[in-house]
């Protein structure tokens, strides 16, 4: 059995998805470093960085790092159609949305560890600039990836890119300047396979 940690939107969405499409049973724990209790101590037995979402496979290998799980299970499981036959650009733009998107959502969300001295004014800036910068990150995305997504058939590049611009005000960026691409990213999420599992991480008002 393997075992997922996250929590409610979270980036463990997009491997939870990703199981629910290669139909792998799993054992969900509730943990994040900023939820103190037991499924916090847990995590950090196995991920001393507390970071979510780490699985942990059948065998005791520990894997974390969003893309690198969601490569791994299209690698382990090649019917699931997680990643195609040549997966070259879908490794391609999942490594894309890690080293850009994922990082600039990390300074935008703790701005005052990219600087020193910081007082409040500084950190709006910087996190401001970053949000900017992440939007552009996004636009570069849907024009050179775009192309490579199948929401009818959502694979691991969907599953990450519908993730993670769930935060910083993605998503209603590229309603305005990519409304093609957002509206494959919504298509994603209404997927009968993973619906539920979109609607229970970020539930609609």
């Amino acid at each position: 059995m393997l075992t997922l940690y996250g929590a409610k939107g979270s980036g463990a969405a997009a491997p939870e998805a990703a199981l629910r499409i290669a139909d792998v049973p799993f054992r969900w724990v509730e943990a994040a470093s900023w939820q103190p209790g037991p499924g916090l101590e847990e995590l950090k037995r196995v991920n001393p960085l507390a970071q979510i979402p780490t699985l942990v496979l059948g065998d005791g290998t520990v894997m974390t790092e969003s893309a690198a799980i969601l490569i791994s299970l299209g690698l382990r499981y090649p019917k699931s159609g997680l990643l195609p036959a040549d997966p070259a650009q879908a490794i391609r733009g999942l490594l894309f949305i890690a080293a850009n998107c994922y990082a600039a959502i990390g300074i935008i969300d703790y701005p005052a560890r990219f600087c020193t001295d910081c007082d409040k004014k500084t950190e709006e800036r910087i996190r401001e600039g970053t949000k900017a910068r992440l939007h552009q990150y996004w636009d570069m995305f849907a024009d050179q990836f775009g192309s490579h997504m199948k929401p009818e058939k959502p694979g691991a590049l969907d599953l990450l890119a519908a993730t993670v611009s769930r935060w910083s005000g993605a998503r209603a960026h590229l309603r305005d300047q990519r409304p093609a691409f957002h509206a494959m990213l919504e298509e994603v999420e209404a997927h009968l396979r993973i619906a539920e599992i979109f609607q229970r991480h970020w539930p609609k008002k």
